[in-house]
């Protein structure tokens, strides 16, 4: 039976410095989880704590029920978690052709072509030598087509034009995944109340929130305070 991944009673150190306090969220199957935040408080870290990059100094990520939290990217990822990060999330090297045959576990693009046909005459063009926004439909793509169980993004549309950002959100809530996103702002298209959306406001480290899309504080209040 599928669940979802979660945090629970998470910590997150980066030398001295304690990222996560004590964390408890969970993402849960079949639905759209949002970290609302400003840059620095933390809602980023949670994704890579999620993904095993940010290994915990006390807690437990535990997904579908199993204690995952001793288990490394490389074995999540395996399992079927896939991880878009805000940056560095292509290989610049690699034209987005062979980006696009990878991601698809039957090297089939068709299906990334068909989310993002912007990215038709891009096919021989080296990931490296793309705009922002480019880049990020190449990243979310892989998102897209891995056919994941628990997929993490950060910031995915950094870059995109308003209407291929509305795009992404759209096929994101179509995924038979836990989908989880970091944004500094509600997307408008993720704004619905209709129970698919959930939304962790991160503060500090800390979770000051946690509800529907529908009933999350503006940005302005809640989010945008935060360090």
């Amino acid at each position: 039976m599928r669940r979802g991944i979660e945090l629970r009673a998470a910590r997150v150190h980066y030398g001295p410095l304690e990222a996560l306090h004590g964390v408890d969220l969970a993402a849960p199957a079949g639905t759209v989880t949002v970290l609302l935040g400003r840059n620095g408080s933390g809602r980023t870290t949670v994704l890579r704590a999620l993904a095993g990059t940010a290994p915990l100094s006390a807690g437990a990520v535990v997904w579908d029920g199993a204690d995952v939290t001793r288990h490394a990217p490389h074995a999540r990822a395996a399992a079927g978690l896939c991880f878009v990060p805000d940056r560095q999330a292509v290989f610049a090297a690699l034209r987005v052709a062979e980006h696009v045959r990878l991601a698809a576990p039957d090297g089939d693009p068709g299906p990334a072509l068909a989310a993002y046909p912007e990215l038709r005459p891009l096919l021989e063009r080296r990931a490296g030598t793309l705009s922002g926004g480019e880049q990020r439909m190449v990243a979310v793509s892989r998102a897209l087509l891995s056919r994941a169980r628990v997929v993490l993004l950060d910031e995915p549309t950094q870059g995109m034009a308003p209407r291929v950002a509305a795009r992404t959100y759209a096929l994101l809530r179509e995924l038979d995944a836990a989908v989880v996103l970091a944004e500094q702002r509600l997307p408008p298209g993720l704004r619905a109340g209709d129970g698919t959306v959930l939304v962790h406001v991160v503060r500090r480290g800390a979770v000051v929130f946690s509800g529907e899309a529908g009933e999350a504080p503006e940005a302005g209040g809640a989010v945008a305070s935060g360090g």
